[in-house]
């Protein structure tokens, strides 16, 4: 099983000792992602730091951005980390996109679909197969001169990702893009009977098979070497799931498992501000079917259950634990591990 996680970042410096640390560990990607600081920039530093670490972002805010704009800044990575890019973008949600980013909102999943093939069609241009002629509903790109084409990649194209959650977003991922992020708020019964039939819709309507497509599962984890770090992290990761499940677009994943109910309670605390009480109506049947918790020796089976017949890879989420080496015994569990 290919082993992912996401580097938090206070400081983008410190992606030059982060990244070679997860190398080290025996990480097979690091990724970074769009909260304080731009994503693009930490992996600039990693790329000149590490050798083999898959890079990539995990997420970017697609619409914060324009086609061209991504184009360009996927293949600087891709030629700085030599192929080791992968451009993994998501949409966020409105009020970010439009009083955040003063960008304009509509049709995301449409959107995403027409961000992903107009970089494509970008690339194709650069890569000498086609003149730039796209003409979509939301972005138009007719003109491309030697002076701003950087010819062809020398190491092709990097691919691309998209995250997702609900169904049209997800079934986009399958429709355009090369893999999928799959969001950490699922369960193994939310992922088979909610992502994977519209990641498979939307393979077929490429014509591609599952084999051609990559999907990881970001995957909250909650382990610890001692009984009070564990209930911090444990406390840590109720608080995460109450905010996740406060969001309405966040529900299926609840309703698939007949907690329905507990959205509306989530939501009606968050908008009062009582995030002590939110945290309190997360409970161990809850936590245990979103999250994977256990000892540390039992985390790579754990998870090896969780997404056998679904996921190529698992991106371990764990609240941030500020040192990889914490980890190395469990990434080289799951490495020796196959998810068929």
């Amino acid at each position: 099983m290919k082993v992912y996680t996401t580097a938090a970042l206070e400081d983008p410096r410190d992606a030059g000792t982060i990244f070679p640390k997860l190398e080290e560990v025996g990480y097979d990607g690091g990724f970074s992602f769009e909260a304080k600081h731009d994503p693009f920039l930490p992996l600039v530093l990693a790329a000149e730091r590490t050798r083999r670490l898959r890079l990539g972002t995990a997420i970017a805010i697609a619409f914060a951005r324009n086609p061209m704009n991504l184009a360009h800044l996927a293949y600087g990575v891709q030629s700085l980390s030599q192929g080791r890019f992968v451009l993994g973008l998501g949409s966020q949600v409105r009020p970010h996109i439009e009083k955040r980013f003063s960008m304009p909102w509509s049709k995301p999943a449409a959107r995403m679909r027409e961000i992903v093939l107009a970089i494509r069609a970008i690339f194709d241009t650069w890569e000498g197969k086609s003149e730039l002629d796209f003409r979509g509903e939301f972005y138009r790109h007719t003109i491309m001169i030697p002076a701003f084409n950087p010819g062809p990649n020398p190491f092709g194209p990097p691919p691309i990702f998209t995250a997702g959650f609900g169904p049209l977003m997800t079934r986009v991922a399958g429709e355009t893009a090369d893999g999928f992020f799959a969001h950490p708020f699922n369960t193994r019964k939310s992922l088979l009977e909610h992502t994977m039939p519209a990641l498979e819709r939307g393979l077929a309507l490429s014509g591609r098979a599952r084999e051609d497509f990559e999907i990881v599962c970001a995957t909250l984890v909650v382990t610890a070497d001692t009984e009070e770090a564990f209930e911090r992290v444990t406390l840590a990761a109720r608080q995460q799931l109450a905010f996740y499940g406060s969001t309405p677009a966040y529900r299926p994943t609840l309703d698939c498992h007949g907690w329905g109910d507990l959205h509306p309670e989530l939501n009606r605390l968050s908008k009062a501000g009582r995030w002590d009480d939110m945290t309190g109506l997360i409970d161990d049947e809850v936590l245990e079917a979103i999250a994977v918790v256990g000892p540390r020796e039992e985390i790579a089976g754990k998870i090896e259950s969780r997404l056998r017949g679904i996921a190529d890879g698992v991106g371990i989420t764990h609240n941030r634990a500020p040192d990889p080496e914490l980890w190395a015994d469990v990434v080289s569990a799951l490495k020796q591990r196959a998810v068929p």
